[in-house]
């Protein structure tokens, strides 16, 4: 007979087992926490290159292989790409600063030299104007290029570090989303619960809008660049466009803003172009209004009319997530970009499928109780989840 009062061994057993979760669990969200940027960066790519890792997979038929392909073909071009528009804007603007593209501009541009003191960026720039002072005083000379050479060196490899990281965690969850998908499951307590059916309608929701707006910025980067290009073939002499890819990157990006879309870019490009019809003394200004008219119907009216409704436009409104790609980075940092619109479809879908149930002291179902027409179906997406894996494993 047991004393009153004292817990059974397997009831205090469980509760040990909750504790030492829970701290496992506190541990795992101050890890999530420190690399948040990393963490978010990886869920991005994993989102938008998971389609385009699905059609591989039928393919190739190998995990591992479908998502190294998809991760060298989609993922580390768009680094490059970015790297590479980052570089030439920062080149662009020191032209037009009047800087020069010696030694010392290029240091301090492209190799991390902001993250310098002041001291050391005047030593630094000593050292490449004037290399002889390093034999007079060797010593005092190689302890400071030292320590700056040290500090480039670590914002130089913090962020290679940190893309790889993000890379690695991409590869990882591609490779091993089936696994994942049925450990979840099994987690939640099978398909047919509320917990799964709202898992089922977040994973969608945000495959919708990463891989949608992936798509979106690649098409009307293509349209801008088109756009610019052909504007330098038949302009007038002495009317360019310049950074034509850098600007046609831009567009692509500022077109995920909806009502905004390209104009952030284009219009200060058709400004560029009216002050150098004016400089050469006006005649080439009906010119000028051509190429906005042509703007405004290419990189205007085309992607709200018909391309961003038909790409990105599947589940979600867009003007909701406006607010959570122009407040992310506000709130949180870079990141923020990435992070703020899945913390935006957490609490959309837990408002849609849970919320009312719990208010009303009702029994949750897996089903959308309000707004039926914002964001997926929580019931064809868990079907389509459960079907999928059934094919996956039937494949097999």
């Amino acid at each position: 007979m047991s004393v009153i009062g004292v817990k059974p061994p397997e009831d205090r057993a469980r509760i040990g087992w909750w504790a030492f979760i829970l701290v496992l669990a506190a541990a795992a969200a101050y890890i999530a926490y420190s690399f948040v940027g990393m963490f978010v960066l990886g869920v991005f790519g994993y989102y938008a290159t998971r389609p385009i890792y699905q059609r591989l997979k039928g393919t190739v038929g190998s995990d591992s292989i479908s998502a190294a392909l998809t991760l060298l073909l989609v993922l580390l071009p768009i680094f490059a790409i970015v790297s590479f528009a980052g570089f030439q804007l920062f080149q662009q603007v020191q032209q037009s600063l009047g800087g020069t593209t010696g030694p010392i501009a290029l240091v301090e541009q492209y190799f991390g030299i902001g993250s310098l003191g002041s001291e050391q960026r005047q030593m630094l720039a000593s050292v490449l104007q004037n290399p002889q002072q390093v034999v007079t005083n060797p010593q005092q000379t190689f302890r400071k290029v030292l320590q700056a050479g040290l500090t480039v060196m670590s914002a130089i490899v913090s962020t290679l570090l940190l893309l790889a990281l993000a890379v690695t965690l991409s590869y990882f969850l591609l490779k091993n989303d089936e696994e994942l998908s049925d450990g979840l499951r099994e987690l939640f307590g099978g398909g047919d619960t509320t917990a799964y059916a709202y898992a089922s309608a977040v994973d969608e929701d945000i495959e919708s809008v990463f891989f949608g707006n992936f798509l979106f910025v690649v098409v009307m980067a293509v349209v801008a660049a088109a756009a610019y290009w052909g504007t330098n073939l038949l302009a007038p002499s002495g009317l360019t466009v310049p950074m034509v890819f850098v600007l046609a990157f831009l567009t692509g990006v500022a077109s995920l803003i909806p009502i905004v879309v390209g104009k952030v870019v284009y219009l200060p490009v058709v400004g560029y172009l009216g002050l150098q019809a004016i400089r050469l003394g006006g005649n080439q200004l009906v010119f000028v209004a051509g190429v906005l008219v042509a703007y405004f119907l290419l990189l205007d009216i085309l992607p709200q009319t018909f391309l961003q409704p038909y790409i990105t436009g599947r589940q979600l409104d867009m003007v909701m997530m406006m607010f959570a790609y122009l407040l992310g980075p506000v709130l949180f940092g870079w990141y923020g970009f990435f992070l703020l619109p899945i913390v935006f479809i957490l609490m959309l879908e837990a408002i849609r499928i849970v919320l009312p149930e719990l208010l009303h002291g009702e029994a949750l179902t897996p089903t959308a109780t309000i707004g039926e027409s914002v964001g997926s179906d929580p019931v064809s997406a868990r079907e389509e989840s459960l079907d999928d894996d059934a094919s996956e494993a039937g494949g097999e």
